[in-house]
């Protein structure tokens, strides 16, 4: 089995032409299910590009949805669209809905896009503005102290996922590959070839589902978890312990790519 993930194709800057380009490209790759963390579109175009996804590829599309996904929206609304799309039309497995799936005989899939907590790095003294604040309804309309809640209170919900599935997950398979946008640790919050520095870490990591995972895997020696991620567009990657890696990829506006290609054998304890 060939296992194909991409991360932050932000497809919404292509016109249709290069978007067609982009599906063939990937349909004349050789991989038997697609993985994707998130940034695929906005509010107002993330389902249709899923649609054409998972119609073009004619192959299992296991996603998460990434910050960008909620621009120009509100975020329930927007996940209550893709839990629609992904019930409607074949291959599309949106990962927080589907929950702990098993992917191969010992290999297991979750996900959740997880969100950037502000603890990590130096919040206070940060002049960073991230567009979150203008383009996504839920925090464009508070205040600075708000935002910062809401932040908080987003990345604590995929953490309190995540301590639900990651135990279902390690129960069915040995290997369990995590999805998740934003990057759970800040030695994996990678950008142009380092790691992101004080006052731009708290909108690049969140520190809640990395305490869960290490909690859950420091406890679980025998299993292995792999972590896929996005958002920061640097690619790096990153063993927090012997049996947890996190593997954080590049991406690049206008230029949507397959950040790798595994073969299941990679994933073998």
């Amino acid at each position: 089995m060939k296992i194909a993930w991409t991360t932050d194709i932000h497809l919404e800057f292509l016109d249709d032409k290069k978007l067609d380009k982009y599906l063939q490209f990937l349909k004349d790759q050789v991989f038997d299910v697609l993985l994707v963390t998130g940034d695929i579109g906005t509010a107002g175009t993330v389902c249709n590009y899923l649609e054409k996804l998972a119609r073009s590829l004619q192959v299992p599309v296991y996603f998460c949805l990434g910050n960008h996904d909620y621009y120009g929206g509100k975020i329930d609304a927007v996940r209550e669209t893709v839990k629609h799309i992904a019930s409607e039309i074949d291959f599309l497995n949106w990962l927080p809905e589907v929950g702990a799936a098993r992917l191969a005989d010992q290999v297991a899939i979750l996900g959740h896009g997880g969100w950037a907590d502000g603890r990590l790095g130096d919040y206070k003294n940060s002049t960073v503005r991230i567009s979150d604040f203008i383009y996504i309804q839920d925090l464009a309309m508070l205040d600075d102290g708000q935002k910062l809640e809401k932040m908080q209170e987003l990345a604590d919900e995929a953490a309190e996922y995540f301590r639900i599935y990651v135990p279902r997950a390690l129960d069915m398979a040995d290997h369990v590959i995590v999805l998740t946008h934003v990057p759970p640790f800040q030695e994996a919050a990678w950008y142009e070839g380092k790691q992101s520095g004080p006052y731009w870490l708290p909108f690049f990591a969140s520190e809640a589902t990395g305490n869960v995972l290490q909690e859950i895997m420091e406890s679980r020696p025998e299993k292995q978890m792999t972590v896929l991620c996005g958002h920061t567009h640097g690619e790096g990657v990153t063993d927090i312990l012997p049996n947890l890696k996190v593997m954080t990829g590049n991406a690049q506006y206008r230029k949507p790519d397959i950040n790798r290609v595994f073969d299941l054998e990679e994933f073998a304890v």
